[in-house]
């Protein structure tokens, strides 16, 4: 993509402003850090176009305090740039489960699910983030599928970002965007832990 140029133009009877303004998804996966980031980032560019932001995590606890959450509280209500919501779909991590059996948890992310739908139907948001949205899915706990054509299907201009680990094979197919991130240094491999303003 040489100075920002395809390679080749489909024949596919869009005009190039048509082409170039529809709705994209895009998949952030892979098993090093730095998928959620990308997406906010993401998400900083469509809140300076003035867009409406839907930020949905489905795994983190709602206790815990993530520095990009308050940055984009901060921005949503600064009367600049797009507004902002942020949700929190689910409870606990794969490693460190919150109070409650697996099945409640699986209810809460097919509850967040249901929420997302409604909200694609009625285009609700310009940008969607579904963070660490690709766990659930691994799991079991939301019909691959149905995400699927939901987000294939949903109208309008919604651009949607999916991050997390283990990106089903079919969620990857019908992404436009698909980025892995691997590892080639991490300070975890010299024995230090996260750190705060790093990793939170």
């Amino acid at each position: 993509m040489p100075k920002g140029q395809p390679e080749a133009v489909p024949n596919d009877g869009l005009t190039t402003r048509q082409r170039r303004n529809r709705p994209i998804l895009a998949v952030h996966t892979g098993p090093m850090k730095g998928k959620s980031t990308a997406a906010f980032g993401m998400a900083l560019r469509a809140w300076n176009q003035g867009w409406s932001i839907g930020v949905f995590q489905f795994v983190k606890s709602a206790k815990w305090r993530v520095g990009e959450e308050a940055a984009f509280r901060a921005l949503g209500e600064s009367g600049q740039g797009g507004p902002v919501e942020w949700h929190k779909m689910g409870e606990g991590w794969s490693w460190s489960r919150k109070q409650g059996s697996e099945e409640d948890h699986a209810e809460n992310a097919r509850e967040g699910w249901a929420e997302l739908k409604r909200r694609f139907a009625d285009e609700r948001h310009d940008f969607y983030v579904l963070d660490e949205f690709t766990y659930p899915l691994h799991w079991g706990w939301i019909d691959v599928d149905d995400v699927v054509s939901t987000l294939r299907e949903r109208p309008g201009r919604q651009h949607v970002v999916i991050t997390g680990r283990n990106a089903p094979e079919a969620l990857l197919e019908a992404a436009d965007l698909v980025a892995e991130m691997s590892k080639v240094k991490h300070p975890m491999d010299a024995g230090q832990k996260g750190q705060r303003g790093i990793e939170w």
